[in-house]
């Protein structure tokens, strides 16, 4: 009987450490701009790929995405596509994240959607860099 009342109750904290886990909200990221050496943007809908090297756009997009908190939507396991493919390049020249910004409101980082309630994601900003770029 005692065998069966631990097993019910850690697997009753299973759950709620799995739920605490999945609806608490998270940042994407923790960068200073001033760590940023650069950002590769990949648009996914026409292959065009811009570097960021601009301190003005690196500290506005990196301000954004570090303002916001994410919470867990769906597993993106399976899924292709995406908008753009965003690379975070430290001062040092590693890779700090890479994810992908699907709209305003959602970002990928596999294997996970998470998504933003208030669709605070400058997705228009970057979408302009594209078109300031090609001109």
């Amino acid at each position: 009987m005692k065998k069966v009342s631990a097993f019910i109750l850690i697997t009753i904290l299973l759950v709620i450490l799995i739920c605490v886990w999945w609806f608490v909200p998270s940042k994407m990221s923790r960068i200073t701009p001033q760590e940023v050496l650069r950002i590769e943007i990949f648009n996914g809908n026409n292959g065009q790929e811009i570097a960021i090297t601009e301190r003005s756009e690196i500290e506005h997009i990196v301000n954004n995405i570090n303002s916001i908190s994410f919470r867990k939507s769906k597993i993106s396991i399976g899924y292709m596509g995406y908008s753009f493919r965003t690379t975070i390049y430290k001062s040092n020249g590693h890779v700090y994240k890479t994810f992908i910004i699907n709209s305003e409101d959602t970002i990928r980082k596999d294997p996970f959607f998470y998504r933003d309630s208030t669709g605070s994601i400058n997705y228009n900003y970057i979408k302009g860099l594209f078109e300031n770029s090609s001109k």
